[in-house]
């Protein structure tokens, strides 16, 4: 049995003081069923305009296993589903994502589930990549990629790295940075409060942290 790997404590720092880009994995064609038109949901396999206004009424999606759940209930089969999943998905958290979330991702399944929880902590995308660079190639980590995200810092992020949350754009980009420095995510979910609805809140919160 191979001994886990932990980064050590000058690797983490050095990552913690890198810049941090991008840290939502390069989307390839995944629609998000947070974000998508009833229209682009009825478009996919195995939904009906029925079952996208469904999901529709039921955001903000915050993991794949309700939402693989209400699937489920409306007779879209497992096979029909892992099809259906290659073409839309909300992005689990690499460092809080269940092994069960994480299996629902097309073609993954218990040995690299296995590695994607085994070097958690992830202080940053690019130490995932690496890691499962060990296991596959860059096609497949790419691939991978479009499935997964690591929390962002509120108070250093990136222009890039805030951009990079799926819904974001320039509007809400200043408002993530004018109210810098936070000291806690109801602050954030205040502020935030201001300008969307709860429920976006909260689809938002996923993608942040204050470290």
């Amino acid at each position: 049995m191979r001994t886990r790997s932990v980064p050590s404590t000058a690797a983490l720092l050095l990552l913690l003081a890198a810049p941090i880009t991008a840290q939502v994995g390069t989307n390839q064609g995944l629609a998000n069923p947070n974000l998508a038109s009833e229209s682009a949901l009825a478009a996919l396999p195995g939904i009906s305009g029925e079952l996208a206004r469904e999901i529709i009424d039921g955001r903000p999606w915050l993991d794949m296993l309700r939402l693989d759940g209400l699937l489920a209930q409306r007779g879209v089969s497992g096979e029909a589903r892992t099809e259906l999943y290659r073409r839309m998905w909300v992005p689990l958290d690499l460092n809080t994502a269940s092994q069960e979330e994480i299996l629902l991702i097309p073609g993954v399944g218990a040995r690299m589930a296995h590695e994607f929880d085994e070097y958690r902590p992830y202080v940053a995308l690019a130490q995932w990549r690496r890691e499962m660079g060990k296991y596959v190639d860059d096609a497949e980590v790419a691939r991978m990629e479009s499935y997964v995200f690591v929390p962002i810092d509120l108070n250093t992020a990136s222009d890039e790295a805030i951009l990079s949350i799926p819904g974001v754009g320039d509007r809400m980009l200043h408002e993530f940075k004018e109210y810098r420095p936070y000291s806690a995510m109801a602050q954030f979910r205040r502020e935030m409060g201001k300008y969307v609805d709860d429920g976006e809140v909260e689809r938002l919160a996923r993608y942040v942290t204050i470290r």
